[in-house]
C-alpha cells in the first residue's frame, strides 16, 4: 500500500489549494477515504470523510463550506479542494485509508505541509 501526497504549500490567507494523494496497492474504491491534519501542539484531527463510491462525504465543522473532499476511482486518487483558506488551516495534511471492520485508519499518507500566510 503507497500514498502519495502532493499540492501543498504557501498560501495568503482567503486563497485556495487543492491536494492531491495517489495511491496504489490495494482496490482504491472499495474503501472510505479521509483527510487528517496535523498542527505543531495539537492532535491530528479529522478533515474530512468520503465512502467508496463518493456518494457521502462529511467533513469538520471547521471546514465547511470551505473544503471539498472527492476521489477518482479510475485512477485510485483522492482529493481535497481547500478555498477561502485561514491561518488556522495551516498544519500537514495527511490522507488516510480506513479500515472499513473497525472504522479505524490503517494507512497513512507521508503528511503535506500546508501554511497560510501573508
Amino acid at each position: 500500500v503507497q500514498f502519495v501526497e502532493s499540492g501543498g504549500g504557501l498560501v495568503q490567507p482567503g486563497g485556495s489549494l487543492s491536494l492531491s494523494c495517489t495511491t496504489s496497492g490495494f482496490t482504491f474504491s472499495s474503501f472510505v477515504m479521509s483527510w487528517y491534519r496535523q498542527s505543531p501542539g495539537k492532535e491530528r484531527e479529522v478533515v474530512a470523510t468520503i465512502t467508496g463510491t463518493g456518494a457521502t462525504t462529511t467533513y469538520a465543522d471547521s471546514v465547511k463550506g470551505r473544503f471539498t473532499v472527492s476521489r477518482d476511482n479510475a485512477n485510485s486518487t483522492l482529493f481535497l479542494q481547500m478555498n477561502s483558506l485561514k491561518p488556522e488551516d495551516t498544519a500537514v495534511y495527511y490522507c488516510a485509508r480506513v479500515e472499513p471492520d473497525s472504522g479505524r485508519v490503517d494507512y497513512w499518507g507521508q503528511g503535506i505541509q500546508v501554511t497560510v500566510s501573508s
